[in-house]
């Protein structure tokens, strides 16, 4: 029991960390962070990850009781093999990162403009946000960490990393594959939140992409050589 856990922890470890670093979310995190309080960003973006890997680790769980469990070891055998092909395809188009960026960029700029036109509300935001002292409850119904949260929430559902999730958790114990999960979002957002733009600049997309896709592959292989729990 204990080395499952263990070893559905560091699969989705892995997986998360590979998958989310220069993804959509992080970027959005990273520019976030530059024009709002960090704090309330983080929180947002950390919950909206934390729902969402719960509810793909709890998807993950019940497939095995919906469908066979030989069916369910074999879509997620496939989903690996799949998700590691298209990495590797992503590695070789450079421009990924870029467009990626850009388009995230272009629009948190719309949304931060029209924002800014309703000045008196926004401003009065603000000031509510620059409170050190509200209480945590006021803190969630902040307009900056519902925005972190429904830009963070939607952006992965559907992502290649929720559906890798899900089938990491129908194949490996969903204690550790949450945690791991968890984990992994916490390094990512984090990361993102104190420095996300310096450090994509500085990490090649291409190497990312290749790691990600070379493990997404192991994953499947190891997936397909070992025998299915009935």
């Amino acid at each position: 029991m204990a080395s499952s856990v263990i070893q559905g922890f560091t699969k989705s470890l892995a997986m998360t960390v590979l998958s989310e670093i220069g993804d959509k979310t992080f970027f959005a995190a990273a520019i976030m962070a530059m024009r709002h309080p960090r704090r309330l960003v983080l929180s947002g973006c950390m919950t909206a990850l934390i729902v969402m890997t719960a509810l793909s680790v709890l998807v993950g769980w019940a497939a095995p009781n919906l469908i066979s469990r030989k069916w369910a070891h074999h879509i997620t055998t496939l989903l690996f093999l799949g998700f590691g092909l298209w990495s590797l395809w992503d590695a070789f188009h450079d421009e990924g990162e870029s467009e990626e960026l850009a388009e995230v960029e272009a629009k948190l700029d719309a949304d931060f403009k029209a924002n800014k036109k309703g000045s008196k509300d926004g401003n009065k935001d603000d000031d509510d946000v620059k409170k050190h002292n509200r209480s945590i409850l006021l803190q969630f119904l902040s307009p900056i960490y519902l925005k972190a949260f429904s830009i963070t929430f939607f952006g992965e559902w559907g992502d290649k990393s929720q559906l890798a999730t899900i089938g990491l958790a129908a194949d490996e114990n969903p204690l550790g594959v949450v945690l791991g999960g968890i984990l992994g979002q916490a390094l990512c957002t984090t990361a993102a939140v104190l420095g996300g733009r310096s450090l994509a600049s500085q990490i090649s997309e291409k190497i990312v992409a290749l790691s990600g896709g070379v493990l997404f592959i192991v994953f499947g292989i190891q997936s397909f050589l070992s025998t299915v729990v009935v």
